[in-house]
């Protein structure tokens, strides 16, 4: 196939005009582009005023492939739309001696890093047991709906713990920052197992919480058809360890298993899987990370402010951003996990902390659009050099929050009107908080730390110069959002995928400290699965 980028259309473009744009770079007629593959589409609005473009990249099959690229037209081209012919990348999985596997491998998690790891060796043939805390997708949706409504939290099983992960209840982003040639593989199996086949060419690719659920529910049942087992509302409370290799596991105080092999796909919320690790002596180190807030607008708004006179146009969609702020006196701020048309989510997996998060269905079309103010904190601020200094840290202000809010799960909330002026906000305005169960109006001073305040208090109006409206005193800023990422990582080897002091357990993905969101975890839990499947070929 040739491989060309950067192929630009005004959003009133029809397919033809596609075919025709291919056709002349490529120099050929346009019934010889017919067959084609759109690899990326992205949006380019710098000037929404006049026109909105579509900017994509193609794989064209093509007879005479080498002829072509010696054309006149294509030397011209070349540089500007990186026209070359493109390999077929296939994720190959080695044969294993069978025979040498004597103990099944055992994964903690069903985030992305813990179902790739299980689909993996269960492609190979080793038949993992897959242990999670929560329930399955049909049982957790349930927690969390009784969650939502009556405010009555199941720490076992909610919008942290259960099938699929933190992810489940999320936007399902599948934004990533890095470039890996198995995200290929992962999004093909993503869209084999249900997920929107969009997400093979949109630049912004989502699967949304509604269709994320059917995803998950759906790997599990081939990791199982491959002869991997599945034990939910299940718990690691220890490990035995002997001469620093890993012989057992306890689940749920009572049963052990054995296994030379113990995947720790936690996820960042496992604060009692962290502390049992750091009693047993597992080598762990603390992580920066990031607390802010959820701030809230009209999607209408924010659409009109990133796309104008288009802003209704199907073809966009609900609008993104990706914002920050650079500051001399106070520390940066950054937008994360922006979720178009979307909800403010109560995340919390511990009694008496409060924790949001964002979340949007496949469609996008709720109401408001939010997005987490972030402002990185690090060992400079935990004041202390134990492992677990961030996870506290994290602790100290999400009961704050908690607190503040009523102490029943009720978030606090405070205008960015009230916010910027140091007032208290009694009531709601022009946006209704999408939070359940409940907002209480307040200030946000007083579960935050002074210098996130200081931050995002000078960020706003700066912020609001890029996307206009974005500090409309009526916004709503919601806390305490704290979970971005873990606060710790469990030390591994970079070769073997171990940890760095018991042999057989292998940290994977975001709550192990080694990924940032669902791709990266996912490719996170293929790289373990990798690195156990070595030993045995």
């Amino acid at each position: 196939m040739i491989s060309i980028q950067q192929i630009q259309l005004p959003i009133t473009h029809i397919t033809a005009d596609l075919e025709k744009k291919m056709a002349d770079i490529l120099g050929v007629h346009v019934n010889r582009t017919k067959d084609y593959t759109i690899t990326k589409r992205a949006i380019d609005s710098r000037k929404k005023r006049e026109m909105i473009y579509l900017v994509y990249s193609v794989d064209v099959e093509i007879d005479d492939e080498e002829a072509v690229l010696k054309n006149r037209a294509v030397m011209k081209n070349k540089k500007h739309h990186r026209i070359e012919i493109k390999e077929t990348y296939e994720y190959e999985i080695p044969d294993i001696d069978l025979s040498q596997v004597d103990k099944r491998p055992i994964i903690i998690g069903t985030g992305p890093s813990g179902l790739f790891t299980a689909l993996l060796l269960s492609k190979a043939g080793m038949k993992p047991l897959v242990i999670e805390r929560g329930g399955n997708v049909d049982a957790r949706v349930k927690d969390v709906e009784d969650f939502l409504g009556e405010g009555e939290l199941n720490t076992s099983s909610n919008i942290q713990f259960g099938e699929g992960g933190a992810g489940t209840f999320s936007d399902g982003k599948l934004n990533t920052l890095i470039t890996n040639p198995r995200i290929k593989y992962i999004f093909d199996e993503f869209v084999h197992a249900g997920a929107p086949t969009s997400i093979l060419w949109d630049a912004k690719p989502h699967i949304g919480t509604d269709k994320i659920r059917k995803v998950a529910k759906n790997m599990r049942k081939q990791i199982i058809e491959l002869g991997g087992e599945f034990r939910f509302n299940t718990t690691l409370t220890d490990i035995k360890i002997t001469d620093n290799v890993i012989t057992s596991i306890v689940l749920d105080e009572a049963e052990e298993i054995e296994t030379d092999t113990l995947v720790l796909a936690i996820g960042y919320s496992a604060r009692d899987t962290y502390r049992m690790l750091y009693e047993k002596k597992v080598d762990l180190e603390q992580k920066q990370f990031s607390i802010g807030v959820r701030i809230e607008h009209k999607a209408e708004m924010i659409n009109k402010a990133q796309y104008a006179k288009f802003y209704d146009n199907k073809k966009l969609g609900s609008a993104k951003y990706k914002l920050v702020s650079h500051s001399k006196e106070n520390r940066s701020v950054y937008s994360f996990c922006m979720c178009p048309g979307g909800y403010v989510m109560p995340s919390t997996a511990q009694d008496g902390c409060l924790v949001t998060n964002g979340m949007s269905e496949y469609a996008q079309d709720g109401e408001n659009s939010n997005a987490a103010l972030l402002v990185n904190v690090g060992k400079e601020d935990f004041k202390s050099d134990h492992p677990l200094a961030g996870m506290q840290f994290q602790e100290k202000w999400e009961k704050k929050a908690f607190e503040l809010g009523g102490s029943n799960y009720h978030a606090p909330v405070q205008l960015v009107g009230d916010f910027l002026e140091n007032k208290k906000t009694v009531k709601m305005k022009s946006i209704t908080p999408t939070y359940k169960p409940g907002v209480t109006p307040t200030s946000l001073s007083e579960c935050l730390p002074n210098f996130v305040v200081a931050s995002i208090k000078e960020a706003l109006p700066h912020l609001n110069n890029k996307i206009k409206g974005f500090s409309h005193p009526d916004a709503v800023l919601t806390a305490i959002e704290s979970r971005s990422s873990s606060p710790l990582r469990i030390t591994r080897d970079k070769e073997s995928m171990q940890s760095t002091n018991i042999a057989g357990i292998y940290p994977a993905g975001e709550g192990a400290g080694y990924a940032g969101g669902i791709v990266s975890s996912a490719v996170d839990g293929l790289k373990v699965g990798e690195a156990i499947i070595k030993n045995y070929v």
